[in-house]
């Protein structure tokens, strides 16, 4: 007997087994924040999304763009949206109008949501429909009909989460129902989530969807706490409040939490029960002790891309190791992971790191060329560089000029481009360089034709980037080192910053 796999099936569980169990604890304070749901009410609030959708006229399979920070909304989407045959497109915040533009033409998104601190984005950006969060919450939220029903294809598309890769232009990941399912399923397992697991959402929910946290706790019956923006202190205030046990999060949001732990009164909140689930960058050997011994709370890393859902390997504390020394076992758990259930990893002959998996994506939207070199083999191409030993993954370097800077990639490409375009720059190369607090920090290598200084190319970068991916730093060369066609050697720009660094990621 065949039964399709679908992200409705998280919903549907919470709400058989815990309909009157709390849910969700939205931002407090935050505009149009929702009062606390039980998952009998984010259910109906789904469903009265999909009701809304259907009056609209929008098809199974239509795009449904979302621009917002965490909040009770963006979780009912997931369901609303997904959970009835259609794509939920969650776009970056952060970005510029013209990068929104560009993903809610790209991807053929027919209805933007927005959040209320957003509305100028999206009059700006232009959709068929648009509703702002909040302002609209009587069309979207409380519909008096039930919505058409779904009979479910675990093969359909169920988000499309944009990437900025190391193309200009970003590239839309296709993630099925399955691909969720069994990301969120397998996440779930190797955490170990349980019925009492409170959940805070540190991690931006549009990032790869949450990592499926969305999905898994829901299924569990947990319980999520919104956090809207990243405050050191405010996370700790939020553990205390809510006896928070998970959350995930970039290595500089835990830089900012031990920073507000210096000043914190009293013992620090969540200790011998919090689990923190880090990405986006291998942290230093030393903020992983830090967090083992200063706050208490049990270090986990995993290895992902948001084409891969994104869960691949895991590095969490075994037995075999607790007669080691907290440094040793700080740089054992430093290192990417052991392969989840279900996943294949393996070395290229170029050293690439290349998967095989449930999770991998289903293709990139409008873009076969890119699916197809992506996929070639049969496996996934991460574009990253690593190395296996003992059953685990260690990531050494990027083959992608990817710059992951506080868990958010950047296009070394991309800002390039911005850059080139300013009238006294003649060349421009864009580099990832060591940084404690971001992890790598957005460097700019300029070659000028004119008089112009750091601070006037930073101002012009701001202009026309979001905010992460403008340069925080610009250093002025005479030339820079390029091959004999004339393709840049970033290896060679990086050499003077990164040293004998035995890995070339931070």
């Amino acid at each position: 007997m065949f039964y399709p796999l679908t992200v409705h099936d998280f919903l549907d569980r919470a709400i058989t087994v815990f309909p009157d169990r709390i849910a969700v604890h939205d931002e407090p304070g935050a505009e149009g924040a929702w009062a606390p749901l039980t998952y009998r009410e984010l259910a109906a609030r789904a469903r009265s999304l999909a009701a809304s959708l259907d009056e609209l006229g929008l098809p199974v399979g239509a795009r449904v763009a979302v621009l917002s920070q965490n909040s009770a909304r963006l979780l009912a989407a997931f369901y609303g949206v997904s959970g009835y045959g259609r794509v939920l497109v969650p776009i970056n915040f952060r970005l510029t109008v013209a990068e929104v533009r560009y993903i809610v033409e790209h991807s053929g998104a027919d209805v933007l949501l927005v959040d209320p601190s957003l509305r100028e984005v999206a009059a700006a950006v232009g959709c068929r429909h648009t509703f702002v969060l909040g302002d609209d919450d009587e069309r979207l939220w409380a519909h008096p009909v039930a919505p058409r029903p779904w009979a479910g294809a675990e093969s359909a598309t169920a988000t499309i989460n944009y990437t900025s890769g190391t193309t200009a232009r970003p590239k839309g990941v296709q993630l099925t129902h399955r691909n969720l399912w069994l990301n969120a399923v397998t996440f779930g397992w190797h955490l170990g989530v349980g019925e009492s697991e409170v959940y805070l959402h540190t991690l931006p929910m549009f990032h790869a969807n949450g990592w499926g946290m969305p999905y898994a706790i829901t299924g569990f019956g947990g319980r999520h706490v919104v956090l809207r923006q990243v405050d050191g202190a405010e996370i700790l205030r939020r553990v205390e409040e809510h006896g928070v046990t998970l959350m995930c999060a970039a290595p500089a949001v835990l830089a900012a939490v031990l920073d507000a732990a210096r000043q914190w009164e009293g013992p620090v909140p969540g200790r011998d029960r919090v689990r923190v689930v880090v990405a986006g960058a291998p942290p230093p050997t030393r903020l992983i002790e830090r967090i083992r011994d200063e706050l208490g709370w049990e270090f986990i890393q995993i290895y992902g891309l948001t084409e891969t859902s994104p869960f691949l390997t895991m590095s969490r504390m075994r037995d075999e190791w607790s007669a080691l020394p907290g440094e040793e076992q700080a740089r054992l758990l430093g290192r990417a992971g052991a392969p989840a259930i279900g996943v294949r990893v393996a070395i290229a002959p170029d050293g690439e790191v290349v998967v095989a998996s449930n999770h991998n994506l289903d293709g990139y939207w409008r873009n076969p060329e890119e699916t197809a070199a992506a996929q070639a083999g049969g496996v996934f191409h991460t574009g990253d560089g690593g190395s296996l030993s003992e059953g685990y993954l260690t990531i050494q370097d990027r083959k992608k000029d990817v710059i992951v800077t506080g868990g958010e990639n950047v296009s070394s490409i991309e800002v390039e481009d911005v850059l080139a375009s300013h009238p006294a720059v003649r060349e421009a190369a864009v580099i990832g360089i060591p940084d404690d607090k971001w992890g790598e920090l957005v460097t700019a290598l300029v070659v000028a034709s004119g008089d112009v200084t750091q601070e006037e190319l930073i101002a012009y970068c701001r202009e026309r980037l979001a905010g992460y991916k403008t340069p925080k730093r610009v250093d002025f060369r005479t030339e820079l080192a390029r091959t004999a066609t004339g393709k840049l050697q970033k290896f060679k720009l990086r050499q003077d910053f990164w040293g004998e660094r035995e890995r070339q990621v931070n």
